[in-house]
């Protein structure tokens, strides 16, 4: 399985979600990460 952009957001949601679901102090971290990270993949900046 190759690792493309389509496979890495459902990823990186599922991981966040969970991450969330037990520690929801973190929410405000998880989600700065996860939009660095797909704005950061969007751009194309980092190729998979």
């Amino acid at each position: 399985m190759t690792l493309t952009i389509a496979n890495l957001q459902p990823i990186v949601a599922l991981i966040a979600g969970v991450l969330i679901l037990f520690v929801p102090r973190i929410l405000n971290y998880i989600v700065a990460l996860y939009l660095i990270i797909t704005g950061i993949l969007g751009l194309g900046i980092i190729k998979f």
